[in-house]
C-alpha cells in the first residue's frame, strides 16, 4: 500500500495513561538524567513546578506502553523513524491521568536519493481529566520506496 491523502484524519483508539512517580523516576534513570525534579519529590515540591515533573521525553513511553495504533496496513519494513517532537502546553506530572489519541496529520513526499520518499505525520493528543491538552507526540516516519525485496522477487 501506498500513502494516500485519504488516512488524514485517521484515529486510533483512545486509552488512558497514568502517571506514576516510579514511571517517571525509572525513566530518568534510563535516560540518564538525574534532575531532582524527576526523582526527588521534597526538592520537587519546594519549585514553580509543586511536585515531580517528567522530563520532556517521557511522551515517548506513553505511546509505546499503550500498544494502541492506527493500523494503516502498511509494510514495516518499509518504515523508519525520521523525527520526534513533543509539544507541550504544561509539564506531564505524577499522578496525571492521561486520555491519548493517535492521529494521521499529515502525508507528504519527497525526492530523495533512491527516488521519491513518502512521510507520514502521527500526532498523539495526551489530554487531562478536564480535556484540556497536555502535550502531542509528533512522529514523523519515512515510507521507504518498494523495492524488488520487498514484493518477493528475489535480486
Amino acid at each position: 500500500m501506498e500513502l494516500t491523502k485519504k488516512i488524514i484524519g485517521l484515529s486510533g483508539p483512545e486509552f488512558v495513561f497514568e502517571v506514576e512517580k516510579g514511571h517517571i523516576r525509572k525513566f530518568a534513570e534510563a535516560i540518564g538524567d538525574s534532575n531532582p525534579l524527576y526523582v526527588d519529590e521534597e526538592y520537587a515540591i519546594n519549585t514553580v513546578y509543586g511536585g515531580i515533573i517528567a522530563p520532556p521525553t517521557f511522551p515517548i513511553v506513553i505511546g509505546q506502553d499503550s500498544g494502541d495504533s492506527i493500523d494503516l496496513g502498511l509494510n514495516q519494513r518499509r518504515m523508519l523513524h525520521g523525527e520526534q517532537e513533543f509539544i507541550y502546553r504544561r509539564p506531564i506530572r505524577a499522578g496525571d491521568i492521561l486520555y491519548c489519541q493517535m492521529k494521521v496529520t499529515d502525508v507528504y513526499e519527497r525526492e530523495g536519493r533512491t527516488g521519491q520518499m513518502q512521510f507520514l505525520v502521527l500526532d498523539t493528543e495526551m489530554k487531562d481529566e478536564a480535556g484540556k491538552l497536555v502535550v502531542i507526540s509528533r512522529t514523523n516516519i519515512v515510507y521507504r520506496p518498494l523495492k524488488k525485496s520487498d514484493t518477493g522477487v528475489k535480486l
